[in-house]
């Protein structure tokens, strides 16, 4: 077995854990794994949307079994998505991968600076 499916393999299991647990989605976690394998910015974000989609939805029955879904807001937060991600595919389509690496991490010092710090 090649040894970059046995990483993606155990990368999607941390990405579960992780995404189940914090609600995250895993692209946090997923988009830098295939960046680091070589990917481009492009691929690596829709490649990493096909596997947020497999790995929510096992963690939506989980959250369903034990009445955490609130499926009203689920939906309309969701709608909203929707076109924000036809917007968000075209924009990324037109950042370089060395910029995309500098976006995606300023968002992520970000997030995590505002976690740390609100009380």
């Amino acid at each position: 077995m090649n040894l970059n499916y046995v990483l993606m393999i155990v990368g999607g299991v941390i990405v579960g854990v992780g995404a189940s647990f914090t609600g995250l989605g895993g692209g946090f976690l997923i988009i830098p794994l295939l960046l680091i394998l070589g990917y481009p910015a492009q691929k690596a974000v829709g490649t990493s949307f096909l596997a947020i989609l497999v790995i929510s939805l096992s963690a939506l029955i989980a959250h369903n079994k034990l009445a955490n879904v609130d499926y009203k807001i689920g939906l309309l937060i969701g709608a909203g998505g929707i076109v924000g991600a036809q917007i968000g595919a075209r924009l990324v389509e037109h950042v370089s991968t060395a910029s995309f690496k500098r976006i995606f991490a300023g968002i992520l010092v970000c997030l995590a600076g505002y976690l740390f710090f609100q009380k």
